[in-house]
């Protein structure tokens, strides 16, 4: 019995639901006492003041933002953007960076990258800290980690022709023992033109 309910039911919800989107022309509104037929001669239904005099929201995308402003400060400041130059090290990270001198004179890699890669969550946009952990892949005989490593660095030395010019190196060296000369060539074409 109840799964003949059911089943009814489902029936009876599911012919409301078309029989609702089936309404002719655009309004389904119906005054009281009438009937669907009178729908075409019937007056708008009453609008509240929301509907009447809609008010336009502006989405979060299109606020002002304080962020926008930041630039225009800096350009007025004088300070470098993250485009002109990386972070500078903290004393924890140029510690870290010691440690993991001192573990590669040992030559235990393995340990000095886990040292820079401390130092690179405490410094994530520091290139001296990617060039170090190159130096410290290219120990572990890991090439392929090294040169993406030199390059991420090199995208993050901004206008510092000093750091860029040591990256271009790097990677020169890098690719050179991965067999790629042409490609260790541009790499010291680009570091001697700085």
């Amino acid at each position: 019995m109840k799964a003949v309910t059911l089943k009814y039911s489902g029936a009876l919800a599911l012919a409301l639901i078309i029989g609702g989107c089936a309404s002719p022309g655009g309004s389904i509104y119906v005054p009281a006492g009438g009937s669907s037929r009178d729908v075409e001669d019937a007056p708008e239904p009453p609008r509240s003041e929301r509907e009447a005099a809609p008010t336009r929201t502006e989405r979060k995308s299109e606020q002002p933002s304080e962020s926008a402003a930041e630039p225009e400060q800096e350009r007025r400041t004088g300070s470098p953007s993250y485009q002109e130059a990386g972070d500078q090290l903290s004393p924890a990270a140029k510690s870290l960076i010691q440690q993991a001198d001192s573990l590669l004179a040992q030559g235990n890699a393995p340990a000095a990258i886990a040292q820079l890669e401390r130092a690179q969550r405490i410094a994530p946009r520091s290139a001296e800290v990617y060039f170090k952990l190159s130096e410290a892949y290219v120990a572990a005989g890991q090439l392929g980690s090294a040169e993406q490593f030199t390059l991420k660095g090199l995208s993050l030395a901004g206008s510092d022709a000093r750091l860029q010019r040591s990256g271009w190196m790097l990677l020169a060296d890098i690719r050179r023992e991965r067999g790629n000369v042409a490609g260790a060539n541009q790499a010291e074409q680009r570091a001697n033109a700085l």
